[in-house]
Parts: structure tokens; sequence; C-alpha cells
């Protein structure tokens, strides 16, 4: 296990907040940008599991740290651009969408997988963000389910 100072564990930190904030408006905007009813249905369930993700890791890193003030990052903000532009430019669109799930899970569960890593994560974020991984690789599993159907 590798350690960190304080405050360069809670950028880290807060940097995962803003990445999930990004993914929730990600799913959002994806469930927005679909024609089919049971996606629409996934990318909601994926936007409102990722805002409970959200108030815990906020109320855990508050409760570490100190309050933190983000609403999502610029990089996210581009990504949804991009999104947007990729969603246009796709002839199909579902596809494009669940491949950037896909994509968007699988780097989340890379950057909790380092966080838990640190020796100075608290108890409490420890078990938070152990928590959310283990439900970000289920959900992983299904979007690779779906990418598969959509095939």
């Amino acid at each position: 296990m590798k350690t960190t100072d304080k405050n360069s564990l809670s950028k880290r930190l807060e940097n995962v907040l803003e990445r999930n904030v990004d993914a929730q408006k990600g799913y959002e905007k994806a469930s927005e940008n679909t024609e089919s009813k049971s996606l629409r249905s996934f990318f909601l369930k994926k936007s409102n599991d990722r805002k409970k993700f959200n108030q815990e890791l906020k109320s855990d890193i508050h409760a570490a740290f100190g309050e933190l003030e983000n609403d999502g990052s610029l990089k996210g903000t581009l990504h949804r651009t991009w999104m947007d532009v990729k969603n246009l430019l796709s002839a199909d669109n579902d596809q494009a969408m669940l491949e950037e799930c896909i994509r968007g899970d699988k780097a989340a569960i890379e950057e909790y997988s380092e966080i838990l890593e640190d020796a100075d994560l608290p108890v409490k974020l420890s078990a938070t963000i152990r928590n959310q991984m283990l439900r970000l690789r289920t959900d992983l599993n299904q979007v690779s389910k779906l990418e598969d159907l959509e095939n």
C-alpha cells in the first residue's frame, strides 16, 4: 500500500467525485438521446445510482477532509460535449452510448482501485469506495451484456 499526504489524497478523492458527477450528467444526457425505452430506463437508473454515489462520497469526504465545492469537471464537460458530437455523427447512437458507458465504468473502476491502494484512506471512505467499485463492476457486466444484445 502506498501512502500520500492528506492534501493529495483529498484532491484525488475530489477528482473521483467530479468524475461521478460527470457520469451522472452523462447518463442523464444518454437517457435523453436514446429512442429505446429500455435503454432510457437503464440510463436513468445509472444516473440515479451515480447521484447516490455522489451523495455518499461527498458526505464521507466532508467528514474526513472538510467541504468540497464541485459539480463536475471541465474534462467531464468536454467529454459530454464530445458524446453529443459522437451521438450526432454515429449511425448507431445506442451502440455508441453503450460503448461510452463501458469505457466510463472501466475508467472509474481503475480510479477506484488506485484510491484503495492508499494506506492513508480513512476506513469509512475505503468501505464506500470498495462498495461503489463492486457496484460499478456489476454495472459493467450488465452494460457489456446490453451491448451484446444491441449488436
